[in-house]
């Protein structure tokens, strides 16, 4: 299970990146707990979306009005015999800031604001920011579709705190007994893992933009064209500069070694050196050397922690360990040192 003290580390480089006045002071905050993280965080981050005002969008609305508007809905009106009371059924779009991003925003806070481990004063500012959305409704955590959120140009701001909702309430219990929500301790591991390959690829993008980061897929080298049933092959990391490339594959696992029985003895863990063999090799169709992979994993409590260098079939093949519980500086300089893997 992760410690909160990586947590902290991944999240508060993703709010480093932002350069807006507001979230300077998150950086030098010293927080608890994860949600009290993520309260100050939303404390900024709305504070911020306020002064620029609520993104608003058409809502489509279903009223019973005196005073037609939009569309008529006849069947409905006759149906209910509304013409009696000299009224019709009428459909109509009104343009209105109690759109999903904004209720999602506000069910978050709120249910931050109910948490008692969030400090009293991350508490106090979410509830002075939930009078912004007095015109909004609160949702049910659970059912929220998060792939149905879109962005664009004119809200694009909202992304980082709907990804900050989205880990809040994925981090929810509901109590089976009264239905009120209550905050786990920690993430899951496949939650942390998303973070730890975000946090890294977002990392090179901002700080390295001329080594051209991306998640890219990987097409097989294949003799016949028959591609039916090969799986996907998307890294998690690609590097390009110069005609080189690295392949990063982010492992956070509560173990980087596997244990051999038979010899009583720890290896790498199979199943990740032979998927990263098989993106270097297939990305390197030419056979120049040029392509590396790296597997990268968050370092756990174990006694032997990877540090190899292998050359195979023409290509250089790297296993490291990176500390997120390290000092940023330390972290920071562990990542700049992954760059000259690529001279």
């Amino acid at each position: 299970m992760i410690q909160i003290k990586n947590v902290y580390y991944m999240l508060s480089y993703a709010y480093r990146i932002l350069r807006e006045e507001g979230y300077k002071s998150v950086e030098g905050e010293e927080f608890c707990n994860i949600h009290d993280l993520f309260a100050a965080i939303l404390v900024q981050g709305v504070a911020n979306q306020c002064k620029r005002g609520l993104h608003k969008d058409y809502v489509s609305q279903t009223e019973t009005l005196k005073t037609l508007r939009g569309k008529i809905d006849l069947t409905t009106s006759l149906k209910e015999s509304t013409l009696v009371k000299k009224s019709m059924v009428c459909h109509y779009d009104e343009f209105s800031e109690n759109i999903l991003h904004n209720q999602i925003i506000k069910t978050t806070m709120s249910l931050l604001v109910r948490n008692k481990r969030v400090k009293a004063e991350h508490r106090k500012e979410l509830q002075k920011l939930l009078l912004y959305f007095q015109n909004v409704d609160m949702i049910e955590p659970n059912s929220i579709e998060w792939k149905t959120v879109s962005y664009y140009r004119n809200n694009a701001t909202y992304r980082m705190l709907i990804n900050i909702c989205q880990l809040v309430i994925n981090g929810l219990l509901m109590n089976p007994e009264n239905g009120d929500y209550k905050m786990k301790e920690f993430l899951d591991d496949q939650q942390i893992h998303q973070l730890y390959e975000k946090f890294l690829l977002n990392y090179f993008k901002k700080e390295f933009p001329e080594y051209s980061a991306s998640a890219s897929y990987i097409d097989w080298n294949i003799d016949d064209g028959v591609k039916e049933f090969l799986p996907a092959m998307k890294t998690d990391i690609t590097l390009s500069k110069g005609g080189k490339t690295l392949i990063i594959d982010a492992k956070y696992y509560g173990s980087s070694m596997q244990l051999n029985s038979l010899y009583n003895s720890r290896t790498l863990i199979s199943a990740n050196l032979y998927q990263m063999f098989a993106y270097v090799k297939n990305r390197d169709r030419s056979g120049s050397g040029d392509v590396s992979g790296l597997i990268l994993y968050a370092k756990t409590d174990e006694e032997i922690t990877p540090d190899q260098d292998y050359q195979m079939s023409g290509n250089r093949m790297v296993v490291r360990t990176l500390d997120l519980g390290a000092e940023w500086a330390e972290i920071e300089a562990e990542l700049k040192r992954i760059l000259s893997l690529m001279e």
